[in-house]
């Protein structure tokens, strides 16, 4: 590989280490309901983020197709900093739904971005066969960001205020945004600048018409998301229930070390047991985990319950690797905004109803409801399994509806 491609590769494991550092993350949910008095109003800020990430959704998707992907990624990084700023500042609701709009558009600009420059890097070096080994690495420096700032979190939270950690959390942002500065932009197959933009967004729906397997993939993807996502934000809640609050810190440090382990081991995972299976197995694991931890809930609760963390990892990269091989070059982004939309959508509508459940009877019983609802997904993924041909994949798929 070149040192061009090297560097990208690099730039984008630092950046995603400074992008989630973010120190007030095992006490967002807390914090936004000391501030709006309610729990169903502290989730609403995480689904109005998630709202605007879907507004923004497809319009950052085609821009990064047409524009670049280095471009796309400062513009979110400016939307970041803007968004945590305003949290940091909030003294009522309409502050935080302010933060949650820019926190919005900076997902937007991020999901599918971030994937197709990774993926168009290593194709520009003809390494893209080990995109899943290159994506678990990069992901992994997600969690193990989120895991120091975690403890971090603890500590700080001995000596300081919950406000604290949001201002704290804009040192690595910036950080973030300088890094982003450095990224070459890689060859981007297939840009075509003149083609009309409806049309451009026509082609990549097209693609999921195409691909039937894609389809089915990609609303499992979709679900998932949604209820991985709403559950993740609110498990701080129900671990304040059984820990203290400057342990909090603790739990989140758990959660993403054991997640970051997870993102390292994917590679060698799919390597040995392909896509679907660890797709499969990891979510059977997971849901496992979950539902034990918060059925039975003990002092050991939230160490059981960062446990499923770790086939977390290996199931986002399996199912990223499976969606990378069968997205069309020129709709790489744009293809998987299009995903990041249903699934923002879907996460909107599953997070307030969370909430909304446990202001009625408690954290623990509305996690427990989003734990066994996700076996729906476990299910899907299970049906997909069954389908496919020993050595088969979803791009050979593609390839052969394609022809």
């Amino acid at each position: 590989m070149t040192a061009r491609g090297l560097r990208n590769i690099r730039l984008l494991g630092i950046f995603n280490f400074c992008l989630d550092f973010r120190i007030y993350a095992p006490i967002a949910v807390v914090y936004f309901a000391h501030i709006t008095g309610s729990y169903a109003l502290a989730v609403l800020i995480f689904s109005f983020a998630k709202i605007a990430s879907t507004i923004f959704e497809v319009p950052t998707g085609v821009f990064s197709d047409f524009a670049g992907r280095k471009i796309t990624i400062i513009v979110g990084q400016f939307a970041s900093l803007a968004s945590i700023a305003s949290y940091a500042v909030a003294g009522d609701f309409q502050i935080l739904a302010v933060g949650a709009i820019f926190e919005g558009l900076a997902f937007s600009c991020f999901s599918g971005n971030n994937e197709a420059l990774l993926y168009d890097t290593l194709k520009e070096e003809r390494e893209e066969a080990h995109y899943a080994e290159y994506q678990g690495r990069a992901s992994s420096m997600f969690q193990i960001a989120l895991a120091v700032s975690a403890l971090l979190a603890a500590i700080i939270l001995g000596w300081s205020g919950m406000r604290m950690l949001y201002v704290l959390s804009l040192v690595p942002q910036a950080a973030a945004l300088a890094v982003a500065l450095f990224f070459h932009e890689p060859k981007q197959h297939d840009r075509r600048f003149e083609a009309n933009v409806f049309a451009h967004v026509s082609e990549a729906f097209a693609g999921f018409v195409r691909d039937i397997r894609l389809r089915d993939l990609s609303i499992a993807s979709i679900l998932g998301f949604a209820l991985g996502e709403a559950k993740h934000m609110f498990y701080p809640a129900f671990f304040a229930l059984l820990w203290p609050a400057w342990a909090l810190g603790v739990a989140g440090m758990l959660v993403h070390g054991f997640a970051a382990l997870g993102f390292r081991a994917a590679g060698a995972l799919i390597r040995r047991y392909r896509e679907f299976p660890v797709l499969l197995w990891s979510n059977v694991t997971a849901i496992t985990l979950g539902v034990g931890a918060v059925a039975v809930p003990t002092v050991a609760s939230p160490v059981i319950s960062s446990l499923n963390s770790f086939p977390f990892g290996p199931s986002v990269v399996a199912q990223g690797s499976l969606m990378q091989k069968a997205f069309s070059d020129a709709q790489r982004a744009t293809m998987g905004s299009l995903i990041a939309l249903g699934g923002n959508l879907l996460f909107a509508v599953a997070v307030f109803a969370i909430g909304a459940l446990a202001d009625r009877i408690g954290p623990r019983y509305a996690l427990l409801t989003a734990e066994i609802l996700s076996i729906s997904v476990t299910f899907l993924y299970w049906r997909l399994y069954r389908s496919v041909d020993a050595g088969e994949t979803v791009s050979e798929t593609h390839e052969d509806q394609t022809a």
